[in-house]
């Protein structure tokens, strides 16, 4: 959709808060916590936020961007170029990290990553529920959303290293993990890859299904072993060879089938599939163990197949 950024504020070191509204002054709808946008940016990037706004404000979404040093240009392009009066163009929302019910919460944030956090935190707050959330910066001045979370008191611990030396993530979540009090937890963590795997490594001994995780950027897969596969696809009537070094995605494209991507990095979801017969071998950072596990959708752009045949649903 056709949008415009109608305001632009600084909400923390080197992050800034972007708003956005439709250009022809209609709803933007409805999202959850959790969601996020592609924001097809100045130049021809497109890259995914997570709306870190009020669910309940249809008219106007926002979402709120990291000036990463080394990046791949979409944070350099929105802190440069995202003014007010910018038009941009939208789509989404899409919610690969939805809130789930649960007897209680914890959300894990590291810098940037409490964007989608911010929401889940908030809409926990309003219900019985009880939550805690640990969030990690290198200083205070690098914690966005800050002073949007103070109301909250001691369900929020704010934990910036400049002031209290390198936080020993298991330490901090002894009494407030999975295995601390009864009740079916929930455990969300967003934010840079070493915190991500500290959580995941505690996550070893807890039921299945309590981590959920959300990546910026793609884990690295082995593609050594990777050999041509077969994928038909069902409902175009085509049956092709994939071999390797090309993803699925490429190959239905250069078929000329059209399907939606964005990402192309198995982070965003967009280019998720239904799996009609075969076993997928996953590779995205997407889906939680549940899914990969049913085996019935997959991620194309990154994905291959353990079975040396795939019937996909495009």
């Amino acid at each position: 959709m056709d949008a415009v950024v109608s305001g632009r504020r600084q909400i923390a070191t080197r992050t800034v808060e972007i708003a956005l509204e439709r250009r022809d002054g209609r709803e933007l709808g409805a999202w959850e916590p959790g969601s996020h946008v592609d924001l097809h940016l100045p130049g021809g990037l497109v890259r995914q936020y997570s709306l870190c706004g009020d669910p309940a404000d249809t008219g106007r979404w926002t979402v709120a961007v990291l000036d990463v040093a080394g990046g791949r240009g979409g944070s350099r392009a929105v802190h440069e170029r995202l003014v007010p009066g910018t038009a941009v163009t939208l789509e989404g929302p899409r919610n690969t990290f939805p809130l789930v019910a649960a007897d209680r919460y914890v959300f894990v944030a590291g810098g940037i990553g409490i964007t989608p956090i911010v929401t889940m935190v908030e809409s926990a707050a309003r219900g019985p529920v009880p939550w805690h959330l640990l969030y990690l910066a290198r200083d205070r001045d690098a914690m966005a959303y800050a002073d949007r979370l103070a109301p909250h008191g001691d369900a929020v611990t704010l934990w910036s290293d400049a002031e209290r030396g390198i936080c020993n993530v298991a330490a901090a979540l002894a009494d407030r993990g999975p295995g601390s009090t009864g009740g079916r937890a929930a455990v969300y963590c967003c934010g840079p890859e070493p915190l991500l795997g500290a959580v995941e490594r505690l996550a070893a001994g807890w039921p299945p299904g309590t981590l959920h995780v959300e990546r910026f950027s793609a884990v690295a897969a082995d593609t050594s072993g990777d050999s041509t596969l077969e994928v038909q696809l069902k409902r175009s009537g085509l049956t092709l060879e994939v071999p390797a070094g090309c993803s699925i995605l490429e190959a239905v494209e250069r078929a000329g089938v059209a399907v939606l991507s964005s990402c192309r990095e198995g982070t965003c979801g967009t280019c998720e599939t239904d799996v009609l017969d075969g076993v997928p071998e996953h590779r995205d950072s997407v889906l939680d163990e549940e899914a990969r596990e049913a085996g019935d959708i997959m991620m194309i752009c990154v994905s291959r197949s353990r079975s040396p045949r795939l019937v996909l649903d495009i």
